[in-house]
């Protein structure tokens, strides 16, 4: 036999006594695993239902059972094909999808928020005894545990598209609770086109988190306007915002819901009409951010309405800088617009806000995990925003320097 077929054969039969082997293993294996099945005791079975019983009642508490992964994965399911929910969040793929997730028109002026941010770089530092980092802070006399707070959303059925699937109920209240099982605010909305019973619904979940929730009005009517900070005033929250910035959609509103722009007159009676701090959000000039405080306003927020109202206006981190060069240390300064990561946030500070208000990622952290999927986006958030500040030298977010900033 040539030496060419001898080791063709030795391979062969190599091969067909490793397939042998394999199979004999394969058999063996399958009896042992089925006597070991056969010999499992009761106090075996009664220890695992006792691990999955334990299992189910942590799912059910939130006591981190879920993982974000599975929260996002479950927001995309139910929120699809109004909201992707993209890996990264950058308005392309909703571009014009208004009523829905998407900034108006071009949607460009929700790409401006994410870019305009983005062009801030970090200057990192290491040469510094800044270990712990302080993210605590104290807003309209609440202790909180981050300058991180829910944005203004709301509209799950004509935003959102969850008829069926979230209520506005459970949206409020996974917001609200998963806000507070941080240590921080939500905020409860106000649609152009819910009714009053609706707003009312959202209120009670704000009265049960009294003193840590905070409430939003459209800029309605005076009249409808007051009726609504009555309502904040028996609900107990420690401060609300009129949006502003959504007079810019009076054309969709419903007859009978009108929304329209206001005078410095009738933001001076919205602010005298009650002793509750009051914000006014959709400042993007430092002219209007003067007139907020002349107004009698305790705060402002910088606002773009996520580029939902307004094709083509700034980012809000372009415009944050001067406003607070006017403003800051009169009046409380809130900013929104493209928040996905915690450098986002500490980006926003060093430009001049107090803390800032996050949208879409909190947004799908309801939809997706209720209270408990909001909590794990704002812990994920916070951990973020302390690694931004160990390596950045920075050790409280009440004083944080312009110069972090390249």
């Amino acid at each position: 036999m040539s030496e060419e077929l001898f080791e063709s054969a030795e391979q062969e039969s190599t091969g067909v006594s490793r397939r042998n082997f394999i199979k004999t293993a394969a058999v063996v294996g399958a009896s042992v695993l089925a006597v070991q099945a056969v010999g499992r005791t009761e106090a075996h079975a009664a220890e695992d239902a006792k691990n999955e019983a334990k299992a189910a009642s942590a799912a059910a508490a939130g006591g981190g059972a879920k993982k974000l992964s599975d929260v996002l994965k479950t927001a995309r399911e139910k929120l699809y094909p109004r909201c992707r929910v993209c890996p990264e969040c950058d308005g392309v793929a909703c571009s014009g999808e208004v009523p829905g997730m998407g900034g108006i028109g071009s949607g460009k002026a929700f790409r401006n928020n994410l870019q305009a941010l983005a062009k801030y770089e970090l200057n990192m530092r290491t040469f510094h005894d800044v270990k712990d980092p302080d993210t605590s802070l104290t807003l309209f006399g609440v202790k909180l545990t981050m300058p991180i707070m829910s944005g203004v959303t709301g509209g799950t059925t004509y935003n959102m598209g969850l008829k069926g699937k979230v209520t506005e109920e459970e949206y409020a209240e996974g917001i609200i609770a998963g806000c507070a099982k941080a240590g921080t605010m939500g905020f409860a909305a106000d649609g152009i086109e819910d009714p009053l019973s609706v707003y009312e619904t959202r209120l009670k979940i704000v009265a049960r988190y009294k003193g840590q929730a905070l409430a939003q009005v459209k800029p309605r009517t005076q009249a409808e306007i007051i009726k609504r900070v009555r309502l904040l005033e028996a609900a107990g929250v420690p401060a609300f915002a009129i949006d502003i910035d959504s007079a810019g959609r009076a054309a969709r509103a419903l007859p009978g819901q009108t929304v329209e722009p206001k005078t410095l007159k009738q933001l001076r009676e919205i602010a005298k009409s009650t002793k509750l701090p009051f914000l006014i959000k959709g400042v993007m000039t430092p002219e209007e951010a003067l007139m907020a405080l002349e107004a009698g306003a305790a705060g402002i927020v910088v606002s773009n309405h996520g580029g939902r109202v307004l094709d083509h206006t700034p980012g809000t981190s372009q415009v944050l800088p001067a406003i607070a060069d006017k403003v800051k240390g009169r009046m409380i300064i809130l900013a929104d617009g493209g928040v996905r990561y915690g450098a986002d946030v500490l980006k926003l500070l060093a430009l001049g806000a107090n803390a800032v208000l996050v949208g879409r990622p909190l947004l799908r952290g309801s939809v997706g995990g209720g209270a408990v999927g909001v909590a794990l986006m704002l812990n994920k958030l916070r951990d973020e925003l302390v690694v931004s500040m160990t390596l950045t030298g920075t050790a409280d977010v009440k004083k944080v320097s312009r110069n972090i900033l390249a």
